[in-house]
């Protein structure tokens, strides 16, 4: 059996600065490394190259990660695949160890985790090299009889009692021959009670084990008598369900057409993992509409002003169409009058138009008032809208001074009822920024309401842009004059479900998730605060490319 003296990695990533960085890493390691910046490209080198182990990035242009990963496994299923993500992409990098990724690994990537997942990769693939030759062996050899299928099984005892998939294999008889250390583990059955002794059904409930033999026997899931990346449950000792990820075969000879080899993953931390993403996706859910409920009731005060107003201008209007018929009949009666008096006649017209023109300005004047007004509850209420929608991330030119302005006016009715007074000062010569406006208005959001909750009796919110040449940065800085943030508190802020907030204000999420959204558009946030005297809190985003 030939392993792999040297390793090679192939690296896809879109960014070639982290291509790099990653490549220097893993040479030095003593790894042979093959860059591709795209999927496409990454799966032609697979091909070329046949690397033993894939590092790639699960969001790219073109092919995803979980794209590649999925037709990688299709090309060369012995082949390792590690998925890097960002933050935001939990819920694929659920979805890629489902796929049979061996791991992943979040940005910025540490290189103690990255050796840790390459040491995992190279041991699951030296596992499935030699259960594969030893498949291959079982499948040429003409075994005759299930003793010598538990002759092969011992010889390569070593080998299936280090694996660290659970291992299982029975005879014609469905009569365990094959359990190793990893099944005792998964399902707490000691290996004297269970070799030779149990049956496989045994580990089953009977619906379950009928059908994982029908779809055994079938071809849905790897060909024809095997099975790829078949997800069921097993019953443990108490008799409690526990989800396995099964891979196996049955023996095609004739005279052992039921023996079997099963190989099981334990999925209780896949799920626990995806049980979390689907709680944090719930708690920042809950954080979200926290603030909208917030934005609401400051909304009903901001948008009944100006229908108020609409209302009041209507009721003007409604006044001078009447006078209207009344200059009509005036006008009339000052023609009569005015010969009767001696008059001159285009004297008495001019006064009736002068007064006609002076209605008909006010008329006009009212009109763009409450076109205005109008304006104002249409760009209220789609802010508001914008803001709760769940919109896909969407990468755009941003004004970061129109991103505030948009912001402030979700939060001015908020901040007037507040007595805070709002300073702003915006550098003209700031580039624009890339990203996502909906996420980013959403931390400046956060950022307000966080300063409106720090001055409880008023107090002065400053906010200004710049950018700063020598570091090729925009900066956003908010500054409060509040209550300020004590050194005992103020690094844990960004941490999740960290709060000095009453009840009814959220569940500690607000700056976590401005973090992470900050940190996933590259950029930076810092905060300055002393007690008594207010916080500022500075955000730092790469300017946009040319061309993009």
């Amino acid at each position: 059996m030939n392993l792999p003296v040297n390793w090679k990695i192939l690296l896809i990533d879109d960014d070639e600065d982290i291509r790099d960085v990653m490549e220097i890493i893993l040479k030095d390691a003593g790894y042979s490394v093959v860059c591709a910046p795209d999927g496409y490209t990454g799966l032609m080198l697979t091909t070329r190259e046949e690397p033993q182990i894939v590092i790639t990035d699960i969001k790219m242009p073109g092919l995803n990660g979980l794209e590649v990963l999925e037709k990688i496994k299709k090309l060369k299923p012995e082949t390792e695949v590690i998925i890097t993500t960002g933050f935001g992409d939990i819920e694929k990098a659920v979805k890629a160890l489902q796929y049979d990724a061996s791991d992943f690994i979040s940005k910025p990537i540490d290189d103690d985790a990255l050796h840790t997942a390459l040491k995992r990769a190279m041991k699951r693939y030296v596992d499935k090299k030699q259960l594969s030759d030893y498949t291959t062996l079982l499948e040429n050899e003409n075994l005759k009889t299930s003793s010598e299928l538990v002759k092969s099984v011992n010889f390569q005892s070593s080998l299936i009692e280090n694996s660290m998939d659970g291992i299982l294999g029975c005879n014609e008889n469905d009569i365990i021959v094959t359990y190793n250390r990893s099944m005792e583990k998964l399902l707490g059955y000691p290996k004297a009670l269970v070799l030779k002794k149990m049956k496989v059904m045994s580990f089953f409930k009977p619906h379950r084990f009928l059908k994982l033999k029908q779809d055994l026997s079938g071809s849905d899931f790897g060909g024809k008598n095997r099975l790829f990346v078949y997800e069921t449950s097993m019953l443990s000792v108490e008799q409690k369900d526990i989800p396995v990820q099964v891979s196996g075969f049955i023996l095609s000879q004739e005279t052992v057409p039921n023996s079997m080899v099963l190989f099981i993953s334990d999925l209780r931390d896949l799920r626990t993992l995806e049980q979390e993403v689907t709680d944090q996706a719930k708690l920042l859910h809950r954080e979200k509409m926290v603030s909208l409920g917030r934005l609401a009731s400051s909304m009903v005060h901001e948008i009944n002003n100006p229908l108020s107003g609409i209302l009041n201008y209507i009721r003007l209007m409604i006044r001078i169409s009447k006078k209207y018929s009344d200059i009509g009949s005036e006008r009339g009666l000052s023609m009569k009058s005015g010969l009767k008096s001696g008059m001159e006649p285009d004297l008495t017209q001019a006064r009736l138009q002068d007064r006609l023109q002076e209605r008909f300005n006010k008329f006009n004047s009212y009109l763009e008032i409450i076109e205005a007004e109008t304006q104002r509850c249409s760009d209220l209420v789609s802010g508001l809208l914008k803001f709760s929608r769940k919109t896909k991330l969407e990468q755009t030119s941003i004004d970061v001074a129109e991103l505030i302005q948009h912001s402030l006016l979700l939060c001015r009715h908020k901040l007037e009822l507040s007595n805070i007074i709002i300073q702003e000062k915006y550098d003209t010569d700031v580039p624009h920024i890339c990203g996502d406006f909906n996420q980013l208005e959403q931390c400046m959001i956060n950022l307000i309401f966080n300063a409106i909750d720090a001055m409880a009796n008023g107090g002065r919110l400053e906010i200004k842009t710049g950018f700063d040449s020598k570091e090729n940065l925009v900066f956003i800085a908010i500054k409060d004059n509040g209550k300020g943030i004590s050194k005992d508190d103020i690094n844990f802020i960004f941490e999740p479900f960290f709060t000095t907030k009453n009840e009814g204000y959220g569940v500690g999420l607000g700056l976590s998730l401005t973090y992470g959204i900050i940190e996933k558009h590259k950029g930076t946030i810092v905060v300055e605060s002393t007690l008594e005297k207010g916080s500022e809190f500075v955000i730092k985003l790469p300017p946009k490319q040319s061309g993009v």
